[in-house]
């Protein structure tokens, strides 16, 4: 059985009020806690395409991909 678009509009929509109600220092923390748990996602796919490296050179890879992320950005 697939949600309807209501459904999913509904839950959007509730998220997006929930968000409302969340205190400015609640949203930072998250906002923290989120690039913390991307930043660790990133760093293990670069451990498993490169299992040799060792973690300084894994850390150097991810500024490397965090920098290209930011200019790729900029450009759009």
């Amino acid at each position: 059985m697939q949600p309807t678009k209501e459904l999913i509009d509904k839950l959007y929509w509730e998220r997006v009020e929930r968000a409302r109600r969340t205190a400015p220092s609640e949203r930072v923390v998250a906002s923290l806690q989120l690039s913390e748990f991307t930043s660790q996602i990133m760093a293990s796919g670069i451990r498993s395409q490169f299992p040799d490296a060792d973690e300084s050179r894994v850390q150097e890879i991810l500024r490397e991909r965090l920098a290209l992320s930011r200019q790729l950005e900029d450009r759009a």
